[in-house]
């Protein structure tokens, strides 16, 4: 068993930080390879989806999601995000049309090149965002530039970016883990998302997710992920 030279925490952190004992679950290798196999055999049917259904979703999902996300590891503990949610069909409708209006610029107004052309090809996608009003959910995740506290002083936040990236992939596993279907939606730009929503200035779009359930007879893009040897390298001494 490893012998570590240096006390974790140390006396005078632990002295001035509350630290509690780990709730971590010691499973036997068998079980812990059976639920590996079956996290990413669910994970493997997870899809982007475009033909989302305006059938209702209970809130309790979404919060449910969200409060997941909310345990994603995050730089110096700060959770530098804000998950703006919203099922308003006013909203809904006015965030479709400030986002195709952009994305109509970007693929007929010459924002994106014949090489982007050619990679979105496949995926079938156009300036038409339908989705956005006709799923029942729609939530926004912010990235908090720097903290503001109730007397209005900023705090520091750091790696931002990271800590929101993983925090979007926790929400993204826990949506379809619940049977819900989203997209990562990132129209730009999408300072828009700030004035629909009436966000504060320390608050940046990050990514949307329209979120609700496929509409029937669902079509994706057959499109295959790339091989465990092409994303993944052992390096040895």
């Amino acid at each position: 068993m490893a012998e570590y030279q240096y006390p974790y925490p140390a006396p005078e952190l632990a002295a001035e930080h509350p630290f509690v004992p780990l709730d971590f679950r010691r499973l036997e290798p068998a079980e812990m390879q059976r639920r590996a196999d079956e996290f990413h055999a669910e994970m493997a049917r997870r899809r982007s989806v475009r033909m989302l259904s305006d059938e209702p979703v209970p809130i309790e999902l979404i919060e449910t999601a969200i409060a997941t996300a909310n345990t994603a590891p995050s730089g110096a503990h700060h959770q530098p995000w804000r998950f703006v949610v919203t099922g308003d069909p006013t909203i809904k409708r006015e965030i479709r049309r400030a986002a195709e209006d952009e994305e109509r610029q970007n693929y007929e107004g010459g924002r994106i090149n014949d090489e982007w052309r050619r990679e979105l090809a496949p995926l079938g996608t156009d300036w038409h965002k339908e989705f956005l009003e006709f799923a029942p959910w729609i939530v926004v995740l912010f990235e908090e530039r720097f903290g503001v506290d109730d007397e209005g002083v900023r705090r520091k936040h750091y790696y931002v970016k990271e800590s929101c990236g993983i925090a979007a992939g926790l929400f993204v596993a826990a949506l379809h883990h619940a049977g819900l279907a989203t997209l990562t939606h990132t129209p730009s730009p999408m300072a828009f998302l700030s004035r629909v929503l009436g966000r504060p200035e320390n608050e940046r779009p990050f990514v949307l997710f329209p979120i609700g359930y496929p509409v029937d007879g669902c079509l994706v893009p057959d499109l295959q992920r790339k091989a465990l040897d092409q994303v993944m390298t052992v390096v040895t001494s």
